[in-house]
């Protein structure tokens, strides 16, 4: 029996009873339903995500409502659509964002899942993948702007293919240029504004042809790209597979980009010393003219506190680093502070008798490692393991010192 059969099949014993008792005080009665359907009602549709709406001029074709996992698409269910194209799927709440589509053959739409909620999808066969309508959430609107910027760039590459005017030179550096206007445009607006949310992941996964707009194996920028997006769900989803396989993609990008790099300046750059790492590097100067590196740190535990000197309570928090260092560098705890003051002299001031390493970003609150660590408030930090793996940020610690001792113990 559904939720709403149920609600009126209650309601109408309640009331037979009531008058076979001769009770005729219905408004105590219908107050109290209520309160037992409102209870009812949340158990009913508790974990539960709907997608419905119509697709027309699609009678007797087969719609698919498919999960986009890591392998590749699974169907999850499937109808045969009558004249007026009714259709109606739902399932169980995802732990982090996910994402499905509903195709008819060629003909997909894509959708996000991040919350108990109901997508309303209309659209029309076999226009469906470009003319459609979509409410209920912000991200499958997002995704739909994304889908459409990217049918447009997909023409305008065609249009400059099939230009006779321009040689194979020209027309490669056409669409190379078009394609970076495209990403530029897409990393400010989705990726980088909201970059925890379910349409900065899948616009990552864009593709022009079967190419990766976004090709971390090519470009550092890209890397960079995923980089953040990784970064962002470890915050809000740390538990998610598809964040860790951003991160896997970040960190073999990475390792790519290098190689290429290398290949092309053979003398400046040793291949064989590429290293693995899955955190994002800060090669920054010291207070003392050195050039340090989180990277050089592997093999201890790390705080990354990125910090304000000018701040208010900027001493309390040196006090309270201070303590811990102390208290464990001796085990192999290492403080990697990396300040935004925009007074270099007044930085190397207050870190002059500082014991741990105390870098500078001149960029100050416009650092790119900011974004790159969606780091939206200072101070914050982050635990590194011995691997010079990141491990945790400080919204996800509740007690820093059991967590550098599990880390120093491991």
């Amino acid at each position: 029996m559904n939720c709403e059969l149920f609600f009126v099949t209650l309601q109408l014993q309640i009331h037979i009873t009531m008058m076979k008792k001769g009770n005729h005080n219905f408004s105590i009665i219908n107050f109290q339903f209520s309160i037992i359907a409102l209870l009812l009602l949340a158990s009913c549709g508790k974990g539960k995500f709907h997608v419905e709406g119509h697709i027309t001029e699609a009678k007797d074709s087969v719609l698919y409502f498919e999960n986009m996992s890591l392998d590749g698409p699974v169907v999850v269910d499937s109808v045969k659509l009558d004249a007026d194209g009714a259709f109606s799927f739902s399932g169980d709440r995802p732990e982090a964002p996910d994402f499905y589509r509903l195709r008819i053959a060629n003909g997909i739409i894509n959708i996000s899942v991040d919350s108990i909620e109901t997508i309303s999808v209309k659209a029309s066969y076999p226009t469906m993948s470009t003319q459609y309508t979509v409410t209920g959430s912000e991200n499958c609107s997002k995704i739909k702007e994304l889908a459409l910027l990217q049918q447009q760039l997909l023409a305008q590459a065609i249009a400059i293919s099939y230009n006779p005017s321009l040689g194979a030179q020209q027309t490669g550096d056409s669409i190379a240029h078009i394609v970076e206007a495209y990403k530029d445009n897409v990393r400010k607006n989705y990726i980088f504004k909201e970059p925890h949310k379910a349409y900065a992941y899948f616009a990552l996964f864009q593709t022009l042809g079967d190419q990766l707009i976004f090709n971390p194996r090519e470009s550092e920028m890209d890397v960079k790209t995923f980089a953040a997006v990784a970064t962002s769900w470890d915050t809000f989803y740390p538990e998610a597979l598809r964040g860790k396989n951003l991160h896997n993609i970040a960190i073999e990008g990475l390792k790519q980009v290098r190689i290429l790099r290398a290949k092309e300046q053979p003398y400046q750059i040793d291949a064989s010393k590429v290293a693995e790492v899955s955190l994002i590097d800060i090669p920054l100067t010291d207070n003392r003219g050195k050039q340090r590196s989180l990277t050089e740190l592997k093999g201890k535990v790390v705080l990354l506190d990125f910090h304000v000197f000018a701040s208010d309570n900027s001493t309390e928090r040196i006090m309270m680093l201070r303590e811990l260092y102390n208290k464990y560098h001796a085990q192999g705890l290492e403080i990697y502070q990396v300040s935004l003051d925009s007074n270099e002299h007044f930085w190397k001031t207050q870190t002059a008798a500082l014991p741990w390493i105390s870098v500078r970003d001149a960029d100050g609150a416009r650092s790119s490692y900011l974004q790159r660590y969606f780091i939206q408030q200072l101070p914050s930090y982050f635990l590194i393991d011995r691997t010079n793996s990141l491990y945790k940020r400080g919204e996800q610690v509740s007690d820093i010192e059991a967590e550098i001792n599990t880390l120093l113990n491991k």
